[in-house]
């Protein structure tokens, strides 16, 4: 099975804050085929900051 066609590929999330800190997962193409943007904890600034999901 080919991973680029794949209903649930491994994404990066990146930190907004320029730490780069990320966090990896998966999400479903069907419900979200737009770029995530999701609020998550920045151990090195210490504080909730927005992750972009990264090609």
């Amino acid at each position: 099975m080919a991973r680029r066609t794949d209903i649930r590929p491994i994404i990066k999330l990146r930190s907004t804050a320029g730490t780069g800190h990320t966090y990896v997962t998966r999400k479903n193409r069907r419900n979200d085929p737009d770029r995530l943007v999701l609020r998550k904890y920045d151990p090195v600034l210490r504080r909730h900051v927005e992750y972009r999901e990264e090609r």
